[in-house]
């Protein structure tokens, strides 16, 4: 049973292209605390963020930049070809963005607390950090249309990156709550549904006691 005046936590996930940022501004401008673990995790790859020195003593110098950020497109390259070297990364990032997230949480003033894990699923360990689940549901085709447009990686790059997510259905399978946001959805309907979601969460922090 939850502790009474903590804040409700909601895992919002989905796959690369899903819209989770745009879900995640929705509910901050609406009152919820977002605590995003990609800006976490920029923070600590930027030049001398916590990260870098044992991501440089790990990878070697060619993993920053010229100006001591990671090199993302170095590491995106070796990550992909090498699963030992993605685990070595995530070994030294995962447990340092989950301190900064929860401590984050800790201090949280919203009407809950909304966690953005793109890896939720995958990492095995957020889902018992959260009491409710948020899957951001879009097509594979309207996923790869969004990135390409945005970022101007290839599609066989972006498949890739889609390949080493969990599977849309597994995704689904996890999920408490779902938000589509295919290719028909337009903004106002995704914002429709966006604050039906916020609406119940925040009945539901209200009626079970929680408090931020």
């Amino acid at each position: 049973m939850r502790d009474v005046g903590t804040p409700l936590k909601i895992g919002l996930t989905g796959g690369i292209g899903s819209g989770k940022s745009r879900v995640a501004d929705l509910l901050a401008s609406w009152g919820a605390t977002v605590i995003d673990t990609d800006e976490i995790s920029r923070s600590l790859t930027a030049a001398g963020g916590a990260a870098m020195a044992e991501i440089v003593r790990a990878f070697g110098s060619e993993a920053a930049a010229a100006d001591g950020a990671m090199d993302r497109a170095w590491m995106r390259a070796r990550v992909f070809e090498d699963p030992r070297a993605r685990a070595r990364l995530e070994a030294i990032l995962h447990p340092l963005i989950s301190r900064t997230a929860l401590d984050a949480g800790a201090r949280a003033t919203g009407c809950y607390v909304v966690y953005v894990v793109p890896l939720l699923v995958e990492s095995g360990r957020w889902a018992e950090r959260v009491d409710r689940v948020c899957v951001v549901d879009c097509d594979p085709e309207t996923q790869i249309q969004r990135v390409r447009s945005r970022s101007g990686l290839t599609a066989d790059t972006i498949e890739r990156i889609m390949a080493a997510q969990a599977a849309r259905e597994t995704r689904l399978a996890a999920a408490h709550d779902v938000i589509l946001n295919d290719g028909a959805t337009s903004a106002d309907t995704l914002c429709a549904r966006t604050k039906a979601l916020h609406d119940r969460w925040c009945a539901l922090a209200s009626a079970s006691g929680h408090a931020a």
